[in-house]
């Protein structure tokens, strides 16, 4: 896989971007971080996990990715990490099931991006999981 992903960081002092590199190792997903002249890594089981690895050091700057795998109400289903390596993942409402066409590319973005920390988006999919839903 050579797949690389230019997305804008919100929190800075001024407008700017890191670039994202996927590297598929096998069993592993490599996911390299570019930005202020700076290039940090991390591999993991799926992207998404790696991904959320980054964010947390980002977050040490005031730094979030405009991008779906960092919104607020977006979590990848199990299947999707184990099957689709996590690059896909689904916008979730409290009391609704997901469904297809919920579904989102992680490192895409759109009018509905609701930038968040690791820690709120992890809470948010727990609170998902615990409601009812119709």
């Amino acid at each position: 896989m050579d797949e690389q992903h230019r997305i804008r960081l919100i929190g800075g002092q001024y407008e700017e971007t890191a670039l994202f590199r996927l590297f598929d190792e096998g069993d592993a997903c490599r996911l390299l971080c570019e930005y202020r002249h700076k290039t940090i890594e991390h591999t993991a089981s799926d992207f998404f996990q790696a991904l959320c690895d980054i964010r947390s050091l980002l977050a040490e700057n005031g730094l979030i990715p405009f991008c779906y795998g960092a919104s607020l109400n977006v979590y990848p289903s199990g299947m999707a990490r184990d099957m689709g390596q996590g690059l896909k993942a689904y916008k979730l409402a409290v009391g609704r099931h997901a469904k297809m066409s919920d579904l989102v590319e992680i490192f895409g973005s759109g009018p509905d991006v609701n930038p968040a920390s690791v820690a709120a988006q992890e809470q948010f999919f727990s609170n998902w999981l615990a409601s009812p839903r119709s």
